[in-house]
């Protein structure tokens, strides 16, 4: 590494896509300031990362399962907590000047045993603020889990609206503003905890309305009726979303706040034993978002009222981006 310039390392979680896709917009300000090195871990991504990564690390994932959560038994099996204690041994920290860390446990383990400052830069920081909505049913264990996943001394986090001094508003990617924006009647669904065979015998009740659903468990793309099933493409994801009347999604962060910024109707289903997404729904519900509990054929009504009468949602959603990259080393860089 050249020594004259800033050494950063930006540490991102690889499970799911939020994490990744708010990633390729922060690493190439990142990259102007200075030598910056990237590390991944996770298992659960769908989304590339274009770039160089240094480390490529296996981590800690959240598994989702097929019937709308996490697979409790398959994260348990697929966690190795002896191999993460050595991932976080062995991840060497002294070259650099600040680590930036978007949930990340590796660096963020690594960092508190080695009393190094780690800078969080995430979703979760901002649902862990005291500010921001929280579910009306406390769930103890789920926000331990998140506080400890991935520690930092000092956290910054993105929301669906400033809550707090330390909370900013979600990073919309450039290939999302650049979007041009339609309505070709269509709506876009993406629900990975839950199995094509249960989406479809939901949305098969409501023959009237066209449905694009983006599978994560299938390999190839079919038709079922009014139902046009497609394996995950970020591409082909973002393009029938600029141009659907509204967006079907689980409770996560950055496909809602994509849908709301596209000013896009949204009806969300936060996934279950996954406290975030609970938090997610909580906040969403305060701005107008319809939650739906579960994808049950209970819940049909609500989602064809939804179809009716509701209307999108308007929010401002800046690109603050490098501002934000600014302000965190002109606070944490010596």
């Amino acid at each position: 590494m050249d020594k004259k310039k800033l050494n950063i390392l930006y540490a991102i979680q690889g499970t799911g896509n939020g994490h990744l896709s708010r990633a390729r917009d922060i690493i190439p300000i990142l990259q102007s300031k200075g030598n910056l090195d990237l590390l991944v871990s996770g298992t659960q991504a769908d989304v590339d990362l274009p770039y160089d990564v240094k480390y490529n690390f296996n981590g800690l994932s959240f598994i989702f399962g097929k019937k709308g959560g996490v697979d409790i038994v398959e994260t348990y099996k697929r966690g190795n907590i002896r191999r993460l204690l050595t991932e976080i041994r062995q991840l060497k920290l002294d070259e650099y000047d600040i680590v930036i860390n978007d949930f990340e446990p590796v660096s963020a383990w690594a960092c508190y045993l080695k009393n190094k400052p780690c800078i969080s830069l995430s979703h979760q920081a901002a649902v862990l603020s005291k500010k921001a909505p929280q579910p009306k049913k406390q769930d103890l264990i789920g926000k331990i889990t998140l506080r400890n996943y991935a520690p930092t001394s000092v956290q910054y986090g993105f929301h669906f609206d400033r809550y707090d001094e330390h909370t900013f508003t979600p990073v919309i990617r450039k290939e999302i503003r650049a979007q041009k924006l339609t309505n070709n009647g269509h709506y876009t669904v993406y629900l990975p905890s839950y199995e094509d065979k249960k989406i479809i015998s939901i949305l098969s009740e409501l023959p009237d309305t066209k449905w694009h659903v983006f599978s994560k468990h299938s390999t190839k793309t079919y038709e079922h009726e009014n139902i046009s099933i497609y394996k995950i493409n970020n591409e082909q994801f973002i393009k029938s979303m600029a141009s659907a009347t509204g967006v079907l999604c689980g409770a996560g962060f950055e496909t809602p706040a994509e849908a709301l910024y596209m000013g896009k109707k949204l009806i969300v289903i936060p996934m279950k034993n996954q406290f975030e997404q609970h938090c997610n729904a909580a906040a969403l519900k305060t701005m107008g978002v319809p939650i739906l509990k579960t994808l049950k054929k209970k819940h049909i009504p609500k989602l064809k009222d939804w179809i009716d009468h509701a209307i999108s949602i308007p929010v401002d959603y800046p690109d603050d981006t490098s501002k934000i990259i600014d302000l965190l080393l002109s606070k944490h860089i010596n």
